[in-house]
């Protein structure tokens, strides 16, 4: 499971290696990743599904019925679906985003993947993006999972954690 060290609370790591352990038992970790990816951003479009799943004066009842008719219009994967209506049930649909995050910790320790924070001057081309993973992958044993991102403020070259 995740570490505490990495910011994620602790009831998040646990119902995300709860969903986990469901998603492998159903053989589904794909459908869920993505059914979690596709739920987040319908929260980052909708400012009133944002408020309903972080809001704390939405009564259970409120958060569910809400989830119940967005999630109908949706292809989310029915674990998720069922998965969310727990959150809500339980007062815990507000820590989604980190048991998220947690979830895809776990699915990266599951297919060997490692991610690798990458800092350059400037853009990186795709060519140089695969030579870097390419590299990584040779001296780490592991595929790697690049997070890249643009510091102007660096005088050249890049910083790989």
């Amino acid at each position: 499971m995740a570490a505490q060290g990495d910011g994620l609370s602790t009831v998040a790591v646990r119902y995300a290696g709860a969903l986990f352990d469901l998603a492998r038992e159903q053989d589904s970790v794909t459908s869920v990743e993505r059914s979690l990816d596709q739920f987040l951003d319908l929260t980052r479009e909708s400012p009133e599904l944002r408020r309903l799943v972080r809001s704390p004066l939405f009564s259970t009842a409120d958060q569910q019925a809400g989830l119940e008719a967005v999630l109908k219009r949706t292809g989310i994967d029915r674990l998720v679906r069922d998965f969310l209506l727990v959150l809500a049930r339980n007062r815990r649909l507000f820590v989604i985003e980190n048991i998220v995050k947690a979830f895809k910790t776990l699915v990266s320790r599951e297919r060997g993947e490692v991610e690798a924070e990458v800092v350059s001057a400037i853009p990186l081309t795709n060519n140089q993006r695969e030579a870097l993973s390419d590299t990584l992958r040779q001296s780490l044993g592991k595929t790697p999972k690049l997070r890249v991102s643009v510091d102007p403020t660096l005088l050249g070259g890049l910083v790989v954690k």
